[in-house]
């Protein structure tokens, strides 16, 4: 009976995560052709509808509004609709977190490595560490009384929930871990149950692929 469990728990194991990852791409994707797909058929009679146009049109959307970013024109009137959104009290909340969560994970152009930077935060003398990410090194745009040029701010999620703390944290505390985001994410996610992070030497942080200064 044990042998049958554990056998039962394998397969569970296995198929869960393969099932929840196609659901979910079938409910994105059937959600885009939804929306876009009524709107396509308000222009186009029924007989020129075909499916898969709503996701297509989704797609097209995001490419074109991508190529428009680029136009300067377009850069100031978007710069002038966020000001906007920024004096609305709960949305600006809710969206300003949004944006510049994205923004860490795909902050394009030079120098973007070092703010994906992965390190491990010890705790006190205990010889305990968390798992963190450099979110911030310039602290002149703040208040005064955070963060200095010593230190850097340190985003550390909580395990299997969205949220976080982030730290004020010396750089010479700090110990660069050679690791992607994306897996160190997952791997701080799960309670370390997946990926084991590659682990660099203690001074690591000093050179320029990881410069924290």
């Amino acid at each position: 009976m044990k042998g049958l469990s554990k056998t039962f728990v394998t397969g569970l194991v296995t198929i869960v995560p393969i099932v929840a990852t196609f659901y979910f791409l079938y409910w994105f994707f059937g959600s885009a052709e939804s929306l876009l797909g009524k709107l396509i058929r308000l222009i186009l009679p029924d007989q020129f509808y075909r499916p898969g146009m709503g996701l297509a049109a989704g797609v097209a959307i995001i490419f074109f509004i991508g190529l428009l970013m680029h136009a300067w024109i377009v850069q100031i009137l978007f710069d002038w609709g966020e000001r906007l959104l920024y004096k609305v009290p709960i949305i600006k909340t809710v969206y300003g977190s949004i944006r510049d969560f994205l923004h860490f994970f795909s902050r394009p152009g030079k120098g973007a490595e070092e703010f994906r930077q992965v390190v491990m935060v010890p705790l006190g003398e205990t010889g305990m560490e968390v798992m963190g990410f450099v979110t911030r090194k310039d602290f002149s745009d703040l208040p005064a009384g955070i963060g200095t040029k010593e230190t850097v701010a340190v985003y550390m999620p909580m395990s299997y929930q969205i949220g976080g703390y982030t730290l004020m944290v010396p750089r010479s505390a700090l110990r660069g871990i050679d690791m992607s985001i994306e897996k160190a994410m997952r791997f701080t996610l799960t309670g370390a149950m997946t990926t084991t992070p590659s682990v660099t030497k203690p001074n690591d942080l000093k050179k320029p692929s990881v410069k924290m200064a």
